[in-house]
């Protein structure tokens, strides 16, 4: 078996990396700068169309998609795993590596989002469990009393749930523990139907962290929907630019790259000889370690942002403008620090998952598998951590170029992305140093 999953974030170290580690660095910072000077060069208007983007796809598909038998099926069927994986986590073996539920939760399901909401689109949002709930009980309670104060709260909701869960995976001791799993999936779905309950079923867009961070990584999907709802495939930055500049987005999307930097953070030897030695400050050092990270992260996109806007149309809302474009980074943070997770540790899933109980049944064949860490080689793991961050920066600045083309003042849409530019350029240096240094 393997070793607990929220502490086997990232298999690829430097000794994986098939060049040396100093020129990786340097390649991913002169990506992103000739990124950067090419636009200047050649990208001289705004080109994305956000949601008015994307050709139709054919009726037939949008009808199969949208065909209210077939989303009540799957939402039903993804209810019952859902409560299946919660009865497993408080009735099944109390071992780590004998219950399938941190495995489904923390492996399957967080890291699977990715994979999931970029082949399909918002699939979360369309099977949350949550929802199927939440549609029996408003049956029985009746119309929202807070639905008309939903809007105002914006993101910010997500970003509380989002940074709960942070604080779970990367701090919180006994994370992998079974029973662990098990009253967090209930006490966190308690709490989002309660509030649903109160604002209304858009609460999971703007209060379900797990909808809400698929939703985004949907955006960079080949397909969705135009404005008008209709199903296109399209530019996947035509998706991110589409994103509405709405309060808490900025929270949402920064708190997502400050928690995938302090997972590197504490992969470091430094916090692993310092601050991450266990002892009666197990809970406190990592706890403050994740709010400075986010912190910093944060005031670093935050003074980049509010500089560049001052600079270009002399507003001050550059933090809300420029949110979008953190997307593709921590997209690319989330895949180079999870990916060797889910094709390795994930195996385990389905593992476990054909004898839950662990009483002897084989349901699906796979009981006696072993884990095979053959399937994927140490250079491609390095492989792909590289290209993620790279890739993740250079489509940032790509996105921050075309949202200055639109908003700047003549002549002042270079200058107002130097603040930006020089940020994306830390990020990808630091986020590489964090994962293969």
């Amino acid at each position: 078996m393997s070793t607990s999953p929220v502490l086997a974030h990232g298999v690829g170290t430097r000794a994986d990396l098939p060049i040396p580690l100093e020129l990786a660095l340097f390649g991913g910072a002169a990506a992103v700068i000739v990124s950067f000077g090419a636009l200047g060069l050649l990208w001289t208007r705004s080109r994305l169309r956000g949601e008015e983007a994307g050709r139709p796809l054919p009726r037939w598909l949008a009808a199969v998609v949208d065909n209210p038998v077939v989303v009540w099926v799957l939402r039903l069927l993804v209810l019952a795993v859902t409560l299946a994986v919660v009865a497993v986590a408080l009735t099944g073996p109390p071992e780590t590596t004998s219950n399938l539920a941190p495995y489904a939760f923390y492996i399957t399901f967080w890291v699977g989002l990715v994979p999931a909401s970029l082949l399909l689109g918002p699939v979360w949002a369309k099977l949350n469990p949550l929802r199927t709930l939440h549609a029996g009980l408003q049956a029985l309670t009746g119309p929202a009393p807070a639905a008309d104060r939903l809007p105002a709260l914006g993101y910010w909701p997500a970003a509380a749930a989002l940074l709960v869960f942070g604080w779970l995976e990367l701090c919180y001791p006994d994370r992998a523990r079974p029973a662990t799993v098990g009253t967090f999936l209930v006490l966190y779905g308690v709490v989002q139907l309660v509030a649903a309950l109160w604002f209304g079923p858009d609460w999971f867009a703007r209060g379900d962290a797990f909808e809400v961070v698929s939703s985004l990584w949907a955006r960079l999907s080949p397909f969705g929907r135009r404005g008008d709802g209709v199903l296109v495939v399209r530019n996947p930055l035509d998706g991110v630019d589409g994103l509405s500049a709405e309060r808490g987005l900025a929270a949402v999307v920064v708190g997502l790259l400050g928690i995938t930097a302090f997972d590197g953070v504490t992969r470091t030897q430094w916090w692993q000889s310092g601050p991450g030695v266990e002892g009666d400050v197990a809970t406190l050092a990592p706890t403050l370690g994740l709010l400075l990270t986010v912190l910093a992260v944060t005031s670093l996109y935050a003074g980049a942002t509010a500089l560049a806007g001052r600079l270009g149309w002399g507003g001050t809302d550059g933090p809300t403008q420029f949110a979008h474009t953190i997307v593709p980074i921590a997209l690319g943070y989330h895949v180079a620090h999870y990916f060797s997770l889910l094709v390795l540790d994930g195996q385990l899933t389905w593992i476990l998952a054909s004898d839950p109980w662990q009483n002897g049944r084989d349901l699906f064949g796979t009981a006696d598998n072993r884990l095979d860490l053959s399937v994927v080689s140490p250079d491609t793991i390095a492989g792909v951590q590289v290209s993620a961050i790279v890739l993740g920066h250079v489509l940032g600045v790509v996105l921050a170029h075309d949202r200055a083309v639109r908003l700047c003042r003549a002549g002042r849409t270079r200058t107002s992305q130097y603040p930006l530019l020089a940020v994306m350029v830390a990020f990808t240096v630091t986020g590489l140093w964090l994962l293969l240094g």
